[in-house]
């Protein structure tokens, strides 16, 4: 795979003019408030699992509107409250089964893996949590479900689950409250980047090869999907292209970027062929934080670092916690 994008000098000023609506605060405020009005206790039940050394427990909680989602919670055998790290999933992907996931809880952090609402039929071992909302008519997957409306988006509800996640996961009583980061990679790291600019009290965000940023460049450039899927809707309704992509500015990564003063290591590929580079550093750019660092994969496509991402995430991690 060739490089898919600009020049890496030109990628690290690229700081591009993404359109931001006047009421992007007050939507997400409103959104936030009247879901967390609707929100119930968390509740945990231990997970069928072999796992011996570790607890893997059930995570049920309050997202959008007061609905039930699931999550995995991996954690040491501690007797004291420890960072957490809620992560969140690529597209098409659900939380699988419990204990698929050791990594974050091996190196002494709670792991909460937020399952994705109506996904998990696309690649790994599934998903347990419905989406009970309708749909006008939509392309094949989940990138134009309700786009004419922004209140409707399939990503209104998913962004405001990841912010509760991080609502439930601090009132977890082996969970240190003021130490909860978020991560994820692909569409997983476009929603860590919503819900770290949407949550006041998230401690670092991790977002890896993020999705999600800078809709109209990547919608009209990107080579492969899921962005096609807008393309081939705006394709047969072509009177619909304002109304879409104003949608989609409620919920662009850039924008929230923008509200993002916490730590936030980033990586990229600059082979990426779904996620253009130039999208991730659109959202980079544009970050508030003062401690911001991007890792870049010259030579890998949306893969990004893998494993290698990830030991340089808990280094980075340990530095902020002081560890």
């Amino acid at each position: 795979m060739p490089l898919t994008d600009m020049p890496l000098d030109d990628l690290r000023s690229f700081r591009p003019d993404v359109a931001e609506p006047n009421d992007f605060d007050d939507f997400w405020n409103a959104t936030l408030a009247a879901s967390r009005a609707a929100a119930t206790e968390p509740r945990l039940v231990a997970a069928e699992t072999p796992i011996s050394q570790l607890i893997v427990e059930d995570l049920t909680f309050s997202g959008f509107g007061g609905e039930p989602i699931r999550a995995w919670v991996t954690r040491p055998r501690s007797g004291k409250a420890l960072p957490a790290v809620v992560e969140y999933i690529g597209y098409g992907g659900g939380r699988g089964i419990a204990g698929e996931r050791l990594q974050w809880a091996s190196a002494g952090y709670v792991h909460v893996l937020m399952d994705t609402r109506g996904q998990g039929a696309n690649w790994g071992s599934g998903g347990d949590t419905p989406d009970p909302h309708g749909s006008d008519g939509a392309s094949t997957g989940f990138m134009t479900r309700g786009i004419l409306n922004r209140d409707e988006y399939y990503y209104r509800r998913l962004f405001t689950d990841a912010v509760l996640a991080v609502d439930a996961v601090r009132a977890l009583s082996f969970v240190d409250a003021a130490r909860v980061s978020v991560a994820g990679a692909s569409q997983g790291g476009g929603i860590a980047l919503a819900a770290a600019g949407l949550h006041e009290d998230v401690f670092t965000a991790m977002p890896d090869v993020p999705f999600l940023c800078h809709f109209r460049r990547s919608v009209e450039q990107t080579p492969e999907h899921p962005y096609r899927e807008i393309e081939r809707y705006l394709a047969v309704h072509r009177e619909r292209i304002d109304q879409v992509f104003q949608t989609l500015s409620y919920f662009d990564g850039v924008n929230f970027a923008r509200r993002i003063e916490k730590p936030a290591l980033f990586s990229v590929g600059l082979m990426d062929a779904v996620v253009l580079p130039s999208s991730v550093f659109a959202a980079y750019n544009h970050l508030a934080s003062a401690d911001a660092t991007i890792e870049v994969y010259s030579f890998n496509g949306h893969e990004g670092g893998q494993h290698a991402h990830w030991l340089r995430q808990t280094q980075w991690l340990a530095e902020r916690l002081g560890a």
